[in-house]
């Protein structure tokens, strides 16, 4: 089983051109699947032709009675789903054992999001002149400007950048590129930052980064959610706020401003118009919130 995982974990790095981060979590997952096998079926017999529907049923609700969240065992299952269909393609399989085996029931919760108020005083909270500073007020207001995720935030290069225009190109997820626009505000941030960049650590002239630690290393993402934490703790916001309720809040009020669905679409770099559709329940959700309030008949 190693090795058909070894198999696809390279086809996914090379073929599919997925992100480390993708196939971290691919490796993580399906290596959880192959210990519970081997644990069934005895190590020496395990291989993926023994694996049948009934095992993976069992792996499901050995998931869900080993206390995992509803998301997670459907995103196992979804990653063991792929894995053999990459074998079944392979010839390694003939059929593909999570077919009619179901995820668990998926609760409907909507993204949390900042009203507009509350995003401009996250904006307005870095304060003074210090490089750092500098820095994360520039990363708060492209991460809303643009709607990037934090991934695509820290990945992005020097070069991506065309300030003139207010644009930056941006690798996705499946390192599909897309053009994010860039507000004059988040402009005017990163051309500050930029400025004092250079006098930040001998590294920096090596270093093709847009946002740098203070050693003048690319920046992380957990570095970003820290950086945020302290900000939303300082402008006494909700502390559940992450750098991916920016996303949220960018994609929300832009159709609470009468944006076209899939103009937005193509700002978030969504494949599947569905993923974005998500927001406009939001939107709904508030017109009726509003409605139930201020309606007379109600």
């Amino acid at each position: 089983m190693e090795q058909a995982l070894a198999d696809y974990l390279r086809h996914l790095g090379l073929e599919k051109n997925s992100s480390a981060h993708t196939v971290k979590s691919y490796r993580e997952d399906l290596t959880q699947a192959i210990g519970f096998f081997h644990e069934r079926l005895g190590t020496s017999s395990a291989t993926p032709t023994r694996v049948n529907t009934r095992l993976v049923r069992a792996y499901v609700a050995w998931l869900s009675e080993q206390g995992y969240a509803k998301p997670t065992i459907a995103r196992r299952l979804a990653s063991l789903r792929s894995w053999f269909r990459f074998l079944c393609r392979q010839g390694t399989l003939t059929a593909n054992p999570c077919d009619g085996v179901r995820g668990p029931r998926q609760d409907k919760k909507l993204p949390h999001f900042m009203t507009a108020e509350e995003v401009q005083r996250l904006l307005r909270t870095p304060a003074g002149d210090d490089p750092l500073v500098l820095r994360d007020r520039a990363i708060l207001e492209t991460l809303y400007s643009a709607g990037l995720r934090v991934a695509e935030l820290v990945g992005a290069n020097l070069d991506d950048m065309d300030l003139e225009e207010g644009l930056v190109t941006i690798r996705g997820k499946g390192k599909r590129e897309r053009l994010a626009m860039l507000g004059a505000p988040a402009v005017k941030a990163i051309r500050q930052w930029l400025a004092v960049r250079g006098g930040l650590a001998p590294a920096v002239a090596r270093q093709p980064a847009v946002f740098l630690n203070r050693r003048g290393g690319r920046l992380t993402t957990r570095s970003v959610g820290r950086l945020l934490e302290h900000y939303l703790a300082v402008a006494g916001l909700d502390p559940r706020t992450s750098p991916h309720t920016l996303r949220h809040s960018f994609a929300t009020h832009l159709l609470d401003a009468g944006a076209d669905i899939r103009g937005v679409q193509e700002l978030l770099g969504h494949r599947s118009l569905t993923t974005t559709q998500v927001y406009t329940h939001i939107t709904t959700q508030r017109l009726q919130d509003s409605y139930q309030k201020a309606h007379p008949r109600a």
